[in-house]
């Protein structure tokens, strides 16, 4: 719910109360206005785009927007987002469709840069197959853009939105020429002329977008509307591979294509495009920078530069221990404090590095599986240089450093605990002469062969792959995310009932009024939470009697024995679809209500209302309220008598 709500938003709720519900604003464009409501009925949220009701006033934009509208909602494809219902409400012209959870192509590449090749060729070719059946349907788009294109939260699936200024290839001449309609930065140079589009038109627009997805960057760019269009018609798109040199050359190639200005050297369908997307996927599968770099501090890492750091680590850990020993703080040698150093060092401090940068990627929107998924892809793709570089078996000096160090610690430990144990001080001397060396020497031998190792096999991705994928790496990964802000759209998406989530907004809204207008308004969160428990048991009751219905059919009747349980049984279901209606209506009037005082909360904040308008609709809704708790305890007197 918008913190200002304008009026446009308030005369529309009011319009659509006891049917919709809306929450906030999503956004604008030219022809429309989308906002995120709740279906009451169904009890699920909606995406409403409504077209402005100065555009509304115009007979013949009102007649494209329904027409087009109604064309649209044919649709039904996994990646275009379904229309429920087009419909017209005193001045106002609207549609409602299937709510997205998730964001725009527009605010994924603007909030984490340009998509990684393997990403955005998967939902480059997701577009392109719903264009694809469009096409087959005669329908063009004619505004293929980013802003157009939801990925969904949760797959991570592509959505084609509004088809609002689409054109029917068959039987629109309104708008098969002369008419330039839909975004400059993305238009095909036919459709930039005003020319007759066809469904390569889009392609031109999908490889723009795929430019943009790619680099986070346009291919044509200019101060004004017309300047860009004058170079989509004169000027060739630059390179792909120029402005993103990490690109795999077959799918820049296919992008580039897509760009040429001549439509037939573009490819034919969109079948044929998602078919060469599919290719240039299966050529490379390519990480993102942020999982790229993680990837590469775990796992790539000098056997020099290792080794120097575990003997500094050694000595230090050793000074410790002597310093402590020298002080003859205790009567036994300090041998757990040398452990304990040598364990903070190569574990904590390493671990506390690795939790900040995974606390980036959390922040960056990656999750536990994207690391996972992350370092398998680097597994698969090292593992045939390794074998031809080092060999699938381990050479004579590895295996030699592998029995050198697990020797050095054995006689590392025996030679500890016998430290240990020994009381009292001071301790056998000789023993250090078995210790140092056996520490030394299993810990250098020990780093040594773990490395060759790591270099033949890739130890360390096959580890880090099994822990994110595990409930303990997911466990790691939260709480390393702990206290990072989540999107406010996507915890406005969990699901409250209609009732609910109305009853909450209205209360809010009355904790926020001055002290001596709340006085005035004391009865408003009683009626509010009576109305919220009225609409809650009519839900209730109507599931119930949904379900008994969905069971009812017409059975086969033979004889008079029959034909009276069959009239007694059509007697019953229209009883059952009585009451359903009437349950259905008192629920429609019950949120209805909870919609006018939240409106009228709204316009009381805005300085639009008054008390006493808002007096009198409490009133009414006591008596709405009045009324379900007559039919509420008509119910309960029946049960109580059956039961």
């Amino acid at each position: 719910m918008p913190a200002q709500p304008d009026r446009l938003f308030l005369d529309f709720q009011a319009a659509l109360a006891g049917r919709y519900s809306l929450e906030l604003e999503l956004g604008r464009g030219g022809m429309g206005v989308v906002y995120l409501a709740r279906e009451v009925r169904l009890d699920r949220p909606v995406a409403i785009k409504l077209l402005p009701p100065h555009h509304a006033g115009d007979e013949r934009l009102r007649d494209r927007f329904l027409r087009e509208a109604r064309t649209a909602a044919k649709l039904s494809h996994p990646h275009i987002i379904p229309i429920f219902a087009v419909d017209e409400v005193n001045e106002f012209v609207f549609f409602a469709m299937a709510y997205v959870a998730g964001e725009t192509l527009t605010g994924r590449v603007r909030r984490r840069g340009p998509l990684a090749p393997s990403e955005a060729g998967r939902v480059l070719r997701e577009v392109a197959w719903a264009l694809a059946y469009a096409h087959s349907q005669g329908l063009v788009h004619r505004d293929v853009k980013p802003d157009n294109i939801m990925l969904e939260e949760a797959s991570g699936r592509a959505l084609v939105a509004d088809f609002g200024i689409a054109g029917l290839v068959r039987g629109a001449a309104g708008l098969d020429g002369g008419e330039v309609i839909g975004t400059p930065e993305f238009m095909s140079p036919e459709q930039a002329l005003g020319e007759r589009v066809d469904a390569r038109s889009d392609l031109y627009a999908l490889g723009v977008v795929g430019y943009f997805a790619l680099s986070g960057k346009l291919p044509f760019e200019a101060g004004k509307a017309t300047e860009v269009l004058a170079k989509q018609i004169t000027e060739p798109a630059p390179p792909l591979a120029r402005v993103a040199a990490g690109v795999p050359r077959r799918l820049a190639h296919v992008i580039d294509r897509c760009l040429e200005k001549d439509p037939g050297d573009r490819p034919d369908t969109a079948e044929q495009l998602a078919a060469h997307l599919g290719i240039a996927l299966e050529q490379r599968k390519e990480l993102p920078v942020a999982l790229r770099v993680f990837v590469a501090n775990q796992t790539q890492v000098s056997e020099g530069p290792v080794v120097a750091a575990a003997f500094l680590l050694l000595i230090i850990a050793g000074l410790v221990m002597a310093v402590v020993d020298a002080a003859r703080i205790q009567s036994r040698p300090s041998i757990w404090l040398f452990v304990a150093t040598l364990v903070g060092g190569a574990v904590v401090a390493p671990a506390a590095l690795i939790a900040r940068q995974v606390r980036r990627l959390a922040g960056a929107g990656y999750s536990p599986q994207d690391l996972a998924q992350a370092f398998r892809v680097h597994l698969e793709e090292g593992r045939d240089a390794r074998a031809f570089e080092h060999g699938r078996d381990p050479t004579v000096f590895e295996r030699l450093m592998r029995i050198l160090g697990l020797s050095g610690l054995v006689v590392a430990i025996a030679t500890g605990v016998t430290l240990w144990l020994s009381v009292p001080w001071p301790y056998p001397a000789g023993l250090w002469g078995w210790f140092w060396p056996s520490v030394t020497i299993g810990l250098g031998s020990g780093l040594i062969s773990v490395m060759r190792l790591q270099r033949r096999r890739d130890v360390a991705s096959g580890f880090w792959s099994r822990l994110w994928g595990s409930s303990a790496g997911r466990w790691l990964f939260e709480l390393a995310s702990v206290g990072l802000k989540r999107d406010a759209l996507q915890s406005s998406s969990t699901h409250r009932p209609t009732e609910l989530a109305l009853g909450l907004a209205a209360e809010q809204l009355f904790e926020q009024l001055p002290r001596e207008t709340r006085r005035q308004l004391r009865e408003l969160p009683t009626i509010v939470r009576r109305l919220q428990g009225d609409a809650r048991e009519m839900r209730q009751r109507l599931e119930e009697l949904n379900d008994a219905l969905g069971g009812k059919g017409d059975e086969g009747r033979e004889g008079g024995e029959a034909t009276a349980v069959g009239t007694r049984h059509d007697r019953i279901v229209a009883d059952l679809q009585l009451e359903r209606d009437r349950v259905h209506q008192r629920l429609a009037d019950a949120v209805k209500a909870l919609e006018t005082i939240r409106l009228n909360l709204l316009r009381l904040h805005a300085g639009s209302g008054s008390v006493q308008s808002l007096t009198t609709d409490l009133g009414l809704a006591r008596e709405v309220a009045a009324e379900i708790s007559l039919l509420l305890e008509g119910r309960r007197e029946i049960e109580r008598e059956l039961g």
